[in-house]
């Protein structure tokens, strides 16, 4: 007889159900992991209203940022056993296309990610293939564990940058992603961050939450001239583009621009956001400068790098998190993102 968990299903787009699902079935080379925590991503509110239709389809158990205990492994599984605390890693590239071939998975042209493509971790149980697995030391706290997917994002982009000690940066966009990237460049580098947003809470956490910080609420100062009179003239090294669907204001260029006119000559611009609004270029500003611009998407085994600097004790997963709901009250934790997106970073789901 099949075994049953609870799960937070979303039975149609915009509603979720606390029910009853069968217990995953797991092949020879997978382990089922009972979950202890799982965070919300944007891609999650993107999914519950419907916008990822049809590559999502209802009913499905979204979740691709989780953690948990394992409980039971397949017989092919040999380097992990039930007891061991693990993160998932949730893509899973085809293997066959040219950016697979190349090993650059993130760019894999069909590209799938647990709990996007298929049942996810907003349930008591999961099921994943132990190469998406990576185990945790007791150091790491539950909830401290289901941010390693979303702090990993800010690793794979910095290393996309190239980032160095001494490098100065700019983030433009101060919500999850502009705090993870945050917290992947102190690793790198003590010199100057900027960071530039609309919203004075999200730029308030970054002020007290990170070193040598500088906030600019662009609705106020321009963060162009503003970055460029900290400079000295010169632009920072690295800028980032975490904005995604920008909201325009008056007397200031879009994000991208933003950061094209805020680097150093042959500098560099990493974009991160996802928007389907083109962002107004003028390209002589960017050649003129012979600059770089690159793309920065999901991970690429960032994951063992983020972990590193958990244990450690150098990161703050904690500045990320703004509320916390038991997965039964999932319908109600969308809807608060849904209603006041300008209030929280992070919500987590407890699933034990």
């Amino acid at each position: 007889m099949q075994q049953m968990m609870n799960g937070a299903v979303l039975a149609r787009y915009n509603f979720f159900e606390w029910r009853q699902v069968p217990v995953p079935r797991i092949n020879d080379s997978e382990v089922l992991i009972k979950v202890g925590y799982a965070g919300i991503c944007g891609s999650d509110q993107h999914i519950f209203t419907g916008e990822f239709h049809p590559r999502t389809k209802t009913p499905m158990i979204p979740g691709h940022e989780f953690a948990g205990t394992i409980v039971e492994t397949g017989k092919k599984v040999k380097i992990y056993k039930p007891g061991d605390r693990v993160v998932v890693d949730p893509i899973i590239p085809c293997g066959t296309c040219a950016a697979c071939e190349l090993k650059h998975y993130p760019a894999c042209t069909t590209l799938k990610l647990l709990g996007v493509d298929m049942n996810g971790g907003f349930a008591e149980y999961v099921a994943a293939d132990e190469r998406m697995l990576y185990k945790i030391g007791p150091e790491i706290s539950d909830r401290h564990a289901a941010l390693v997917e979303v702090l990993s994002i800010g690793f794979h982009a910095i290393n996309r940058a190239g980032l160095k000690q001494g490098d100065t940066v700019a983030i433009f966009g101060s919500g999850r992603i502009g705090h993870c990237i945050a917290q992947a460049a102190r690793t790198k580098t003590d010199n100057t961050i900027f960071m530039v947003d609309i919203l004075d809470n999200r730029l308030d956490i970054a002020r007290n939450a990170y070193d040598n910080i500088v906030t600019i609420n662009s609705r106020e100062i321009d963060p162009v001239d503003f970055i460029r009179d900290q400079t000295n003239g010169r632009g920072v090294d690295i800028a980032f583009e975490a904005v995604g669907h920008a909201h325009p204001v008056e007397n200031r260029v879009h994000p991208v621009r933003g950061c094209i006119k805020s680097i150093r000559g042959a500098g560099l611009v990493c974009t991160l956001g996802l928007s389907d609004d083109p962002a107004p270029l003028n390209m002589k500003e960017f050649i003129w400068k012979e600059a770089k611009i690159i793309a920065s998407r999901v991970s690429h085994g960032e994951f063992a790098e983020t972990i590193r600097h958990m244990s450690a004790g150098y990161l703050k997963p904690d500045t990320l998190i703004s509320a916390e709901y038991f997965a039964g009250r999932a319908q109600e934790a969308f809807e608060v993102l849904e209603k006041e997106p300008q209030n929280h970073l992070k919500i987590l789901l407890k699933l034990s």
